[in-house]
């Protein structure tokens, strides 16, 4: 879960892998702070996205380990039947989102989470979670229409 998120918002293998590993060295260390195993998936999930974000970030500061994001490498973990991510197409407008709208797609149709849940992630109001889920998704639609025609 933590390598899919990264590498759907990163969309680079490489950053993604990094990413899983530094999330993973950090619940080491806060562990015995996580009273549950859903106290500590909820955490996975928001470390994920900041550290993804962090990432982004970096690689705007430093133009040089830029990557395109138009040419996504295929996904590393099996996907669920249905997913309406798996689309090539659909998967390289979501690389080319900015960050935050990126990261709301992701854990919305990637992950499941309800915008309660994404907003309690991404420490932000539900109204602006839904928001950019709606713009998002709008914009997407319009990206989409214009690839098809």
């Amino acid at each position: 879960m933590v390598f899919s998120i990264a590498l759907r918002i990163l969309g680079d293998r490489f950053l993604a892998e990094e990413t899983a590993q530094d999330v993973f060295l950090e619940l080491h260390a806060k562990l015995d702070e996580l009273d549950s195993d859903d106290h500590v998936l909820n955490w996975l999930r928001r470390a994920t996205v900041h550290r993804s974000i962090d990432r982004i970030r970096q690689r705007e500061r430093r133009p040089e380990v830029v990557t395109d994001p138009g040419e996504l490498p295929e996904l590393a973990v099996e996907a669920a039947p249905g997913d309406p991510l798996l689309s090539r197409q659909i998967r390289q407008l979501v690389a080319s989102l900015p960050e935050t709208p990126r990261a709301v797609i992701v854990m919305r149709y990637q992950e499941d989470m309800t915008p309660e849940e994404i907003a309690a992630a991404l420490s932000m109001p539900v109204a602006t979670v839904k928001s950019h889920l709606r713009r998002t998704l709008q914009l997407l639609r319009e990206k989409m229409a214009r690839v098809l025609h």
